[in-house]
């Protein structure tokens, strides 16, 4: 068996939500610990990774106890960077390959870093006929994004591939739903995307969003 492939001393972005694989995120960058290192990132063509907030806030504040981190997260690889004004930077970023934390430090600087090793993309499997309904809603989402915001992250136009493929169609539901960020975390973290989708499907139909 095949030893995962992994990274060291990965520069982390802690964030109270999360980039699934293959999706979409916006992100405004003006803190110093993070300004030096989407620019690196940026230059040498490398990712960093967006991981979930157990505990904590996004924006550092003096004297309050160092963040909690997830130990699953999504390598993050820049598309657009602007710099509008000095000290801000805009990216797009598209979500790639889920990680493990193996070991993870903060730097003098509050930068988080981590060894990290990658997981297992998720399989090709086709949506299922009892859960064709949760397709045919991100569909339906999905294009109400598109007319209300062409520019937005999440107004994406699907191919006919990705609607019939588990784990996107659970993924861009992930990143869309109002719960909990324990929840969605719970999800990223199963490797099996018609499980993913099952449970995706009994959210959708309890809070009513699209009853199956």
């Amino acid at each position: 068996m095949s030893q995962p492939l992994t990274l060291t001393s990965l520069p982390l972005f802690p964030l109270a939500s999360l980039l699934f694989p293959g999706g979409m995120l916006a992100l405004r960058v003006f803190e110093v610990r993070y300004l030096d290192m989407v620019r690196k990132c940026h230059q040498a063509g490398a990712p960093f990774g967006i991981i979930g907030l157990r505990s904590g806030q996004e924006v550092r504040r003096a004297g309050a106890p160092a963040e909690q981190l997830y130990e699953v997260g999504t390598l993050a690889t820049i598309e657009e960077l602007q710099s509008p004004q000095p000290g801000l930077i805009q990216l797009l970023c598209r979500g790639d390959q889920r990680f493990r934390i193996v070991q993870s430090r903060l730097l003098p600087h509050r930068l988080w870093v981590a060894d990290v090793e990658m997981l297992a993309a998720d399989l090709p499997v086709s949506v299922p006929e009892h859960l064709a309904a949760t397709t045919r809603a991100l569909e339906q989402v999905l294009a109400s994004l598109r007319e209300r915001d062409p520019t937005s992250p999440a107004a994406i136009a699907p191919t006919d591939a990705q609607l019939d493929n588990c784990g996107w169609v659970a993924n861009r539901w992930c990143e869309l739903l109002p719960v909990p960020l324990e929840l969605k975390q719970r999800l990223m973290q199963l490797d099996n995307p018609l499980v993913r989708l099952e449970l995706v499907g009994d959210v959708l139909e309890r809070t009513g969003i699209a009853p199956l």
